[in-house]
């Protein structure tokens, strides 16, 4: 080939009347098969010009050379192929919120801890105490850590079995955790609703009472990396190599045992409530639900270190009756509907006692209908800021059981 002929083929100059050709004789292709489809469907009759192909070699011709069909076919191939659209940017955006470790994703904003402090009365204490020490409704936000561990950046207390309860602050390794948690999760009952300064102030108020910063500090985006220097267990990390392997050695040691399974008292001892908590939330056993395999400790009684296999058959039966609707008692009912894990029949928990509710409506004319409604659509400000959500997924008829049970005399 010579020089000339080799400039040519590499030209795109010469490479554009091609493609050009290529497409106009696929368009004429399809373009003369659609005429015979129509022709077809219709009862009419093409005309065949002289010399040109038969109607069946042209529409096979139409198939060959039809960009689309090679679409069409790959499509039928894939399950998903034309189902949903590309994000838009501003839809990516908006999902893409996260913070990492190294505080890429952090926007900019400040929040002081006084201004933190007005947030956390207004929106947070209600769970979490005026000074995130309450475990009344979820574990302590603060307490357990020392000046000593914002020294070492290793919390001493977490090494000790006999510590009452480990705290959020205790555990926290990466301030850009407690940030992006805040941001995404809280209020509990208004996710998301907090702006960024708020996250800010919100962050600022919890790591003073935690005293890594102090009363007059004003977190922003700028020196949050030095307060992750101060965070008092911010060297509490340990990286566990085999778990990077598939063939490694797992990170807790396990058995294919499933049952008389040996048991080694000390370690359940150690992994157990500690007595002054036991009962802190309410029976545990009467916040389960009664289908699965799980049954929580019954916390009203001590310990049981086994379970033998009567009172196994007596629980089988207990939860078999119950599930006939005509033998349901209406605690089973509370407890199937999840009532009972905001709800205890004698203590406040997240929501007030059922014998709280009996005492202020008990006796009002239409109260009993007026409460199957709330509990049906939900309510929120009658007993505080934590709101009841909508139970829907109740019978109408199991909640008129509930609430006639609630409103029952327990004097």
């Amino acid at each position: 080939m010579s020089r000339s002929g080799e400039r040519r083929m590499r030209s795109p100059e010469y490479a554009r009347p091609a493609a050009a050709l290529a497409v106009i004789a696929a368009c004429t292709f399809g373009f003369a098969a659609m005429l015979s489809e129509a022709a077809q469907s219709t009862g009419g009759a093409a005309t065949t010009p002289p010399g040109a192909p038969a109607p069946a070699a042209k529409a096979a011709q139409a198939k060959t050379a039809d960009p689309s069909t090679a679409v069409a076919r790959t499509a039928s191939a894939v399950p998903w192929a034309g189902i949903g659209r590309p994000a838009t940017r501003s839809e990516i955006h908006a999902w893409d919120i996260d913070v990492r470790a190294d505080f890429k994703g952090l926007p900019p904003g400040s929040g002081s801890v006084e201004a933190g402090e007005r947030v956390w009365e207004e929106k947070c204490a209600v769970c979490h105490g005026t000074f995130g020490e309450s475990n009344e409704v979820f574990t302590p936000i603060v307490g357990g850590t020392t000046k000593e561990d914002i020294e070492s950046g290793h919390v001493a207390n977490l090494k000790r079995t006999d510590f009452p309860q480990r705290s959020t602050m205790m555990k926290l390794s990466q301030v850009s955790t407690l940030w992006d948690y805040i941001r995404r999760a809280m209020p509990w009952n208004a996710p998301k609703s907090l702006s960024t300064d708020e996250v800010y102030a919100v962050t600022a108020y919890i790591l003073h009472l935690a005293d890594v910063v102090p009363a007059d500090y004003t977190l922003t985006e700028r020196n949050i990396a030095d307060v992750q220097k101060r965070l008092p267990n911010r060297h509490g990390l340990t990286f566990y190599e085999p778990m990077w392997r598939v063939d490694g050695k797992p990170d807790v040691q396990g058995d294919a045992c499933m049952h008389d399974c040996a048991v080694d008292p000390a370690r359940l001892a150690v992994a157990g409530l500690p007595e002054h908590a036991r009962d802190a939330h309410g029976n545990l056993m009467a916040q389960n639900r009664i289908v699965g395999p799980v049954r929580g400790a019954d916390t009203t009684r001590p310990p049981r270190s086994d379970l033998d296999g009567a009172e196994v058959a007596a629980l089988a039966e207990a939860t078999m009756l119950a599930s006939i609707p005509h033998q349901r008692k209406p605690e089973d009912l509370a407890r199937e509907a999840n009532c009972m894990a905001c709800h205890a029949v004698d203590a406040k928990m997240v929501g007030p006692s059922f014998r709280d509710v009996g005492a202020k409506y008990r006796g009002r004319p239409g109260v009993a209908e007026m409460l199957v409604g709330r509990v049906k659509n939900g309510t929120s400000g009658v007993w505080g800021d934590v709101p009841m959500p909508a139970n829907a997924a109740i019978a109408d008829d199991d909640i008129r059981v509930i609430v006639n049970w609630i409103l029952e005399d327990r004097r």
